[in-house]
């Protein structure tokens, strides 16, 4: 199982992730206001404000304070090691 850091020590399963998005269109602010009425929102921001929601297979929507951008990459980092890892086996 691949974690995501998606901030503050705060990890996801890679494997389980569906989308990373910004929070400013309309209807992502719907989704994330259907899931805190559902009791499926996970806000891990610390307080911080909102930056990417992850929108997960189980319909946990997480909040997070980091980029969009920065949790992609971190997505793709960790591709990419275990990609070597199976090279070098």
């Amino acid at each position: 199982m691949k974690l995501i850091n998606i901030g503050f020590g705060n990890m996801v399963s890679a494997n389980r992730l569906i989308a990373i998005v910004s929070p400013e269109s309309a209807p992502i602010k719907r989704i994330i206001t259907e899931a805190r009425e559902r009791g499926d929102l996970i806000d891990a921001t610390y307080g911080r404000r909102t930056r990417a929601v992850i929108i997960m297979d189980s319909d946990h929507v997480i909040l997070s304070a980091v980029q969009p951008e920065t949790v992609a990459n971190r997505v793709d980092d960790e591709d990419d090691a275990a990609e070597e890892m199976e090279d070098d086996e």
